[in-house]
């Protein structure tokens, strides 16, 4: 006999931005496009984090990664903005608070 539990108990399957983080993402990613910083991206949804990349070019390597990483939203923070390099440029659980560090290279762009 094989006892299952209700879906509701089951982790996803795989992380994902929702949509109104995405809509967040999209409208800076607008901005970038609009000021000639960035110029694509991609998305990814892994098992424990979902990635969404930015480029200057198509070819090139992601010049900033904004991940999502549920297991961390007691600890560090869920939202992480990394820059090429590897590095954690800003990390929390509010992603227009961690987005800002990417905004003010939006006005610095601008001037």
């Amino acid at each position: 006999m094989t006892f299952e539990l209700p879906s509701q108990f089951h982790a996803p399957e795989q992380v994902a931005f929702h949509r109104t983080e995405l809509n967040v993402i999209l409208g800076l990613y607008g901005r970038m496009v609009a000021a000639g910083e960035w110029r694509d991206y991609s998305m990814s949804h892994l098992r424990d984090v979902a990635v969404f990349s930015v480029f200057r070019r198509t070819a090139e390597h992601p010049l900033y990664r904004i991940e999502k990483r549920p297991k961390l939203r007691m600890r560090q923070g869920q939202y992480a903005v990394i820059g090429m390099d590897g590095q954690i440029l800003k990390r929390g659980n509010d992603l227009r608070q961690v987005l800002r560090v990417l905004e003010r290279k939006l006005i610095r762009a601008v001037d």
